[in-house]
């Protein structure tokens, strides 16, 4: 089914405005054209600045925790401002002379995704300079059904988590505007422009939209389904896969044996997932040029699929397959110095605790229903497509 995004509706609103828009190269439309060609083609539209969430505006930048310069786009004639830099939202100066703020961004379904919370940050600023902000709606890519994982608690918040919320959260970015403006009390002046033709039950390839890399180490479709889950390996020395063509898909360490831990993974009997014995070598990040053993991910039934369940229980078997490899990744990450960063990704050091104290990976997944169940119901007043 053809569904038409919220930047395809959105610009006929913004006729006659000084804009300055929030995008990378996945701000595309079904017909591939990005939101600046298609202001410029519509000419009643004034872009004046452009603003690049982490990874950049072209989203060349490679590895996470790498800040991107400022620096002008000299076909367009236009400042591009870097939201991973110095600053993490725009200025004053930065916002002067707009009549708007767009943002057009791909989110891929979990907490941690740092896109949404250079949203919030957009909608602070917003604020405070008084400038309206226009939300263009996309889909979930991993649809808006299934809600999954630990909630954040108060106190571990981050750039990879500011608001309570569970790991796969199932809304689309513009849902968690409003949630976060309204619930959250962020105050902009904000309006989201709603897709047409989506509903919950779509992943992205049921969308007629093209995938496009919203970051160097999101390549697929079948990426963003497992990353809530396996992402969880980015607070530990294991290996989630980057400097390999499927990370987060492949996970895994030296001198595990794969066959042993794939087998031991199918034991679990997790539903719609397929643990297949694989030995890869990084190139780069974690374990570079060093064979580790582990598995690659495949999900088999996306309805039934639990990527967080799934995520910790690889976690836990990797980590019992090789002790003497693993061990909780030490701060600094993601602008956090003190916490550790699997505390920040699980949102809590719950899940870190119950790990070390061997609390079992199905009782550990039944400890999140009653935050999940709180979130269905915060997150209702503000869903644009049903539930």
């Amino acid at each position: 089914m053809a569904v038409q995004l919220g930047s395809d509706l959105a610009l006929a609103r913004l006729a006659g405005l000084r804009v300055g828009v929030v995008c990378n190269p996945a701000s595309i439309n079904a017909a591939f054209t990005h939101i600046l060609d298609a202001a410029a083609i519509d000419n009643r539209v004034t872009v004046a600045a452009i603003f690049g969430p982490q990874h950049g505006f072209q989203a060349d930048v490679q590895d996470n925790m790498i800040e991107t310069p400022h620096g002008r786009d000299e076909a367009r004639r236009v400042p591009v401002y870097s939201l991973y830099s110095d600053l993490r939202e725009p200025s004053a100066e930065m916002l002067r002379g707009l009549d708007a703020l767009v943002i057009d961004l791909q989110d891929i379904g979990a907490r941690i995704y740092t896109f949404i919370y250079t949203m919030a940050n957009c909608l602070r600023a917003a604020r405070t300079h008084r400038v309206p902000v226009i939300v263009c709606d996309r889909p979930n890519p991993i649809g808006g059904l299934q809600v999954e994982g630990p909630m954040l608690e108060r106190g571990f918040e981050s750039f990879v988590g500011q608001f309570p919320i569970p790991l796969r959260h199932g809304m689309t970015v513009g849902e968690l505007a409003r949630l976060f403006n309204e619930h959250e009390g962020l105050g902009a002046d904000l309006t989201v422009v709603p897709m047409a033709g989506w509903t919950r039950d779509m992943y992205l390839d049921a969308t007629s939209l093209p995938w496009v890399m919203p970051s160097p180490n999101m390549p697929t479709l079948e990426t963003a389904v497992v990353f809530p889950g396996t992402v969880l390996f980015e607070g530990t020395t294991a290996s989630e896969g980057r400097g390999t063509t499927r990370p987060f898909e492949l996970v895994g360490a030296p001198r595990v044996d794969s066959s042993r831990l794939a087998a031991r993974l199918a034991a679990r009997d997790l539903p719609g997932v397929h643990f297949r014995p694989a030995v890869f070598e990084p190139t780069f990040q974690k374990h570079a040029r060093v064979t580790c053993g582990g598995c690659q991910i495949h999900v088999t039934d996306r309805a039934t699929f639990r990527p967080v369940e799934t995520g910790v229980a690889a976690l836990v078997d990797v980590r019992e397959a090789a002790p003497d490899q693993f061990a909780w990744r030490q701060p600094p990450y993601e602008y956090e110095h003190e916490r550790l960063p699997i505390d920040i990704l699980a949102g809590s050091d719950a899940l870190r605790r119950q790990i070390e104290a061997g609390v079992p990976v199905a009782d550990i997944a039944a400890s999140w229903s009653p935050g999940i169940d709180a979130f269905l119901h915060v997150r209702q007043p503000y869903l644009l497509y049903g539930d």
